[in-house]
């Protein structure tokens, strides 16, 4: 399994499968790859998130949102939101990919996301991976 926070810019650290990278400001760019703010867009392929074409968007924070079909299994997922992090359900599992504010990640082919959580706090992700909250 091989999942990229992304963002623009490369520079940053690999470690078990993973690169990590900076994100810029929301403040800085009203709209990141067609994404505005408040909101956390869901890219089924890259192509879309390098058209700037998000196909799902979701802004309600602190539940569980099952997605749909426009995001389930989403290749890219970018955070807009300037001070809330998200959760993102692997499969049925218990395993959850921790988003911090203006961060993107891009899975492979391995990872299907399906399910948000938008959390208002903590404002920053304690690692990569956490634990999918029951309710």
């Amino acid at each position: 399994m091989t999942i990229r926070k992304i963002v623009s810019g490369w520079s940053a650290f690999a470690a078990i499968g993973l690169v990590v990278a900076s994100a810029p400001s929301a403040a800085a760019e009203p709209a990141v790859h067609g994404c505005a703010y408040p909101r956390v867009c869901f890219y089924l392929t890259e192509a879309q998130w390098n058209a700037n074409s998000p196909t799902a968007a979701y802004q309600d924070a602190d539940y569980n949102q099952t997605l749909g079909s426009n995001s389930k299994g989403a290749d890219v997922v970018y955070n807009s939101r300037n001070d809330d992090t998200v959760l993102l359900r692997v499969g049925s599992t218990n395993n959850a990919i921790c988003l911090n504010p203006n961060g993107a990640v891009d899975n492979d082919a391995s990872v299907t996301v399906t399910a948000v959580r938008i959390r208002s706090t903590p404002a920053k992700c304690s690692g990569i991976f956490e634990t999918w909250p029951s309710s």
